[in-house]
């Protein structure tokens, strides 16, 4: 593996339907279609990125390229959008025109793990092996996957900043529930109203709430200006909301099926997945690969360390990937 470098990587963008719901997924490296037989040149793997919340795929742009750098190029590192958590391009709907209703809650939690298993199916191959990469309720997401699809050829998954028990019992889901469960509509005005101002003003105001960072991603700036659609945000604040109520008891049966192939990476001072969450999860599977941060690094660490976390993951594989 080489150190990442900071030269120009190939990088698609598209937006498309899945599950009817408006979807957009950053493509890393030249293949664009990895279905069926479209493609002679498969790659034997594809990195997936499965987001946290906000769940919009241009947040981990500089992460992919980084990570396709870090892996020498050789493999494709693909990030998808949960349902819902985009704003379309102009002519674009957030809900597919269609009769046909293919999931009756797609922006729900049970709806984006559904959301990512019906992407897989219809836009990779089965013989493509999987390396999931899933930051923070994407965890929670990436365990559902496994559980449901045992087919899945998951080679690996890292989980980082892992959302997968007591969200609501949190520090910080203790202060986000009431909000999230009860008082989430009265955000809709204000981000209507934001709506309406110039591209220029929106940056400007991103800028300033990201101002206490030492360094700030230009492309976390840029993607956040989509939090100023409401729709965007209603979906968003939706599914945190059911976070909350949902993601209560960790899922230890299907941590204990897989965990040879799962890779746990906590913080040090993350109020979502506190310490002691590290602690106990430690103690329960000491056989376990899990990881405390000794870099001090945020949970929302595509914000200012994308970098760093992708070098890192590209030496947590490395054995992995020879032996692939």
């Amino acid at each position: 593996m080489r150190s990442v470098s900071e030269e120009p990587v190939p990088l698609h963008e598209e937006f498309i339907y899945c599950c009817g719901a408006a979807t957009h997924v950053l493509k890393c490296g030249p293949w664009k279609d990895l279905s069926k037989d479209e493609s002679k040149n498969l790659p034997r793997l594809l990195f997936m990125i499965i987001p946290g919340n906000p769940g919009l795929a241009g947040y981990y742009r500089t992460f992919i390229q980084a990570l396709y750098c870090g892996l020498n190029q050789q493999y494709p590192v693909w990030v998808v959008s949960h349902a819902g958590h985009c704003k379309p391009p102009s002519g674009m709907e957030m809900i597919e025109d269609t009769d046909i209703k293919e999931l009756e809650d797609v922006f729900g939690l049970n709806g984006q793990v559904e959301h990512k298993l019906n992407f897989l199916k219809k836009n990779v191959s089965k013989d493509i092996k999987l390396v999931l990469i899933a930051h923070s309720i994407g965890c929670y997401i990436t365990l559902e996957m496994m559980k449901r699809a045992s087919e899945l050829q998951v080679l690996r998954s890292v989980l980082l900043f892992p959302t997968i028990e007591r969200m609501a019992q949190s520090p910080q889901g203790k202060l986000m529930t009431p909000l999230l469960c009860k008082l989430r509509y009265i955000l809709y005005m204000p981000v209507y109203l934001l709506s309406f101002l110039p591209e220029g003003v929106k940056a400007s105001l991103v800028r300033f709430a990201l101002r206490g960072m030492k360094t700030c991603d230009e492309s976390s700036v840029t993607t956040s200006i989509n939090l100023f659609s409401v729709d965007c945000i209603a979906n968003i604040l939706y599914m945190a909301s059911q976070e909350m109520m949902k993601v209560v008891e960790r899922d230890s049966t299907t941590i204990k099926q897989n965990l040879k192939k799962l890779i746990f990476y906590y913080g040090t001072g993350d109020s979502w997945c506190p310490q002691h969450y590290y602690d106990e999860i430690k103690m329960d599977f000491p056989d376990g690969d899990i990881r405390l941060c000794e870099k001090g690094l945020r949970h929302a660490f595509v914000l200012d360390a994308s970098k760093e976390m992708a070098a890192m993951i590209t030496d947590w594989l490395q054995d992995d990937l020879t032996k692939f």
